[in-house]
C-alpha cells in the first residue's frame, strides 16, 4: 500500500468520530440508525478496522454526506461546479448550488411575478436579495427587502416571498432542516 493511500485510510476514523460527535450521537444511536454494531463503529473510529464500502455507504447516508467527504479523496478533474438551472412554468428560474439533500441547501433564484400563497413546512430559511425588490409575507407581517438585505425565519410560520413589483427579483436562498440557521458575522475584526 502506498503512503498516500495509507494516509487517506487512516484519516477516515477520526473523520467518522468527528461527524458523529458533531451530530451529538452516541455509538449506540449511530449503530441503531445504520445497522452496524457498536464494536465495529468503535473499531472504525479508532482506526483498528479498515473501512469498506459496505460500512461507509450506510454511514454516509446516516450523516447525510457524500461518500467522498468521508474518504477525503484527492481532488480529481475539474473543481468547478457545473450549474443546471431549472425553469419553472411561472417564469421563475431555480439554480441549485449544493447537491446534498438533508443538509442546508443553497439556491440562486430569479422569481417572476406570481400570486401570494402562504405555506408552512419544517425547516429554516435565509434569503439574501441580489437584485430587485423582494416581498416577504410572514404571517400577518409584510416586508420589502432591497439588494443587500437579508431575512431569516422559521418555516413553520406561514410565509410567502416573491417580487415586490412587476419586475423579477434575484435572491440567494438557503434552506435547512429545522434548527439549522445561517451564522452571519458583520463588521471588521476587532483590532488589538
Amino acid at each position: 500500500m502506498d503512503a498516500e493511500l495509507a494516509e487517506i485510510l487512516d484519516s477516515i476514523g477520526p473523520r467518522l468520530r468527528a461527524l458523529r460527535r458533531d451530530r451529538g450521537l452516541t455509538l449506540e444511536a449511530l449503530a441503531e440508525e445504520t445497522g452496524i454494531s457498536v464494536s465495529t463503529l468503535s473499531r472504525l473510529e479508532s482506526g483498528i478496522r479498515r473501512p469498506t464500502l459496505d460500512l461507509l455507504i450506510p454511514l454516509a447516508r446516516a450523516h447525510r454526506v457524500a461518500l467522498d467527504q468521508l474518504v477525503a479523496a484527492p481532488a480529481t478533474g475539474d473543481p468547478r461546479v457545473h450549474l443546471k438551472p431549472r425553469r419553472r412554468e411561472s417564469g421563475s428560474v431555480l439554480v441549485p448550488l449544493t447537491q446534498y439533500p438533508g443538509r442546508v441547501q443553497v439556491f440562486k433564484q430569479v422569481l417572476a411575478q406570481r400570486e401570494p400563497r402562504l405555506v408552512t413546512h419544517a425547516g429554516y430559511e435565509w434569503l439574501y436579495v441580489l437584485a430587485g425588490e423582494l416581498r416577504l409575507v410572514l404571517g400577518e407581517r409584510e416586508l420589502v427587502l432591497r439588494p443587500g438585505e437579508v431575512a431569516e425565519f422559521d418555516t413553520s410560520e406561514p410565509h410567502w416571498f416573491g417580487p415586490s413589483g412587476g419586475e423579477a427579483v434575484e435572491i440567494l436562498h438557503l434552506f435547512g432542516p429545522h434548527g439549522d440557521q445561517a451564522r452571519v458575522r458583520t463588521g471588521p475584526p476587532a483590532s488589538d
